[in-house]
């Protein structure tokens, strides 16, 4: 299996390589005002490419870490005292559930 998925990273490997020595040649993006960034094709792909992934994560991070923040504060801290499981489903029962929607008045 090992040689398999080795054997799977060197074509991918090979094809982005061939990809990348067929388009050498020089592209040029347009900006505003007249402005003008000529380099080789690949390059442009690749800078395209991980400026779009750099966007992703940014724009994943903060739902990431409210989500990281609500799962530490949901997290039942161990105590000696609270050994068993049935314990600690007690201790986590008296605690108040937070309501999901606020209420609303006169409905």
């Amino acid at each position: 299996m090992r040689i398999v998925l080795w054997l799977f990273r060197a074509a991918i490997f090979f094809t982005l390589f061939a990809f990348a020595l067929n388009n050498q040649h020089d592209a040029a993006v347009r900006w505003f005002f007249g402005h003008e960034w000529r380099a080789p094709m690949v390059f442009i792909v690749l800078a395209a490419f991980g400026l779009g992934c750099a966007l992703g994560i940014m724009a994943m991070l903060p739902s990431w870490w409210r989500l990281r923040r609500d799962a530490q504060a949901q997290r039942v801290p161990r105590s000696d005292t609270a050994t068993t499981m049935l314990e600690v489903e007690a201790a986590r029962a008296v605690e108040p559930a937070p309501l999901e929607h606020p209420p609303r008045d006169g409905v």
